[in-house]
């Protein structure tokens, strides 16, 4: 039963990928980083070019009901993927893949369990990824994109809420620009086909989403191919 506690988990990668979806992306010399490019609307957001993940300095929390008032808490710890910004919102861009066998919540027995056939049966869905274009303005310094979750063989659409945290201002001359942003999202773990034993018993009588996700991401500018990054 301590796998109930963690069924959820999986929104995590959910919002991981949005946070990454936060626009970054094309064209641009590493360079320290520079002042984030302002969009439509005057929202500032990162120069235009496509960004590397720092799965070092990348974190995806999530927050997982248990039996309804509960609140169970863990991460993945591998993540990979690239972030696209444009000055056209239509245009950035995010594709994220997390491994869900990273899974911990700092239970062993519990991550095994989560690992298994009743939850991310990693075996069979070795990956889940996040992948969106597009951005929306929402308010103030809040973007959203409607990005695609496959996770344990289904694919929903997870709307990401995010900001652009900004630029790095301390990176040395001639590595690449650097740049952070914080995300969250929402959802329910029964959606994925998920943690079935337990769905309807703990679950089933909610319309509200059990699972919550925070990220925190940096990423690092591509250098152009033929570029030296200087």
């Amino acid at each position: 039963m301590i796998c109930k506690k963690l069924f959820s988990v999986f929104e995590i990668g959910a919002l991981f990928f949005a946070i990454c979806a936060v626009p970054s992306t094309s064209a641009g010399a590493d360079h320290p980083a520079k002042p984030a490019d302002k969009m439509a609307g005057g929202q500032a957001l990162p120069a235009p070019r496509t960004y590397e993940v720092d799965p070092d300095h990348s974190f995806a929390y999530f927050g997982a009901r248990h039996h309804v008032v509960g609140l169970v808490r863990g991460r993945f710890d591998k993540v990979s993927g690239t972030i696209t910004a444009s000055q056209d919102p239509a245009a950035c861009s995010v594709d994220i893949t997390i491994d869900p066998s990273t899974i911990s919540t700092q239970v062993h027995e519990r991550d095994g369990d989560l690992r298994g056939p009743a939850y991310f049966d990693v075996k069979n869905f070795p990956t889940m990824t996040y992948s969106g274009r597009g951005i929306r303005h929402v308010s103030g310094n809040s973007w959203i994109m409607d990005g695609s979750l496959t996770l344990h063989g289904v694919t929903k659409t997870v709307p990401l809420t995010f900001t652009f945290n900004g630029s790095f201002g301390d990176v040395p001359p001639g590595k690449p620009a650097r740049v952070a942003f914080h995300g969250s999202a929402a959802t329910k773990r029964a959606d994925f086909g998920i943690g079935a034993r337990d769905n309807v018993g703990e679950l089933g009588t909610l319309s509200s989403p059990d699972v919550e996700i925070e990220i925190d991401v940096e990423g690092d500018a591509k250098v152009p191919a033929g570029s030296t990054g200087q």
